[in-house]
């Protein structure tokens, strides 16, 4: 049996694709994290040697490693990548987002109602 499959284009956000409200922050966040496993890969660092040089907990290593991220800020992430001593060039482009019937539009509607 053969089953057509449906292609859908993705906006380069995962986060974004899902409808997480806070879509960027997370892109950033896990674009940092994979830098720094990328580091730790590279100069084949353990977490405990990462944390001896960097004087980060170990622990937070092994967080990144898992992507679980929820107890990391941008500014954080971007120390600990100073610490390994890289050096973040961060570039931010804002443009408005495209309305699809956003919440700011209801509201709006919303709040002229008799």
């Amino acid at each position: 049996m053969t089953k057509d499959i449906e292609v859908v284009r993705g906006t380069g956000n995962v986060f974004r694709d899902f409808g997480r409200s806070s879509a960027d922050l997370e892109q950033l966040r896990s674009m940092l994290a994979a830098r720094i496993i990328r580091v730790l890969d590279e100069q084949a660092l353990s977490v405990r040697k990462a944390k001896e040089i960097t004087g980060i907990a170990a622990a937070d290593f092994s967080r990144i490693r898992r992507a679980n991220l929820g107890r990391f800020t941008v500014d954080r992430l971007m120390t600990i990548l100073a610490r390994l001593d890289q050096q973040v060039h961060v570039r931010v482009t804002v443009r408005p987002r495209p309305h699809r019937g956003s919440r700011a539009i209801k509201q709006v509607a919303d709040t002229r109602a008799p």
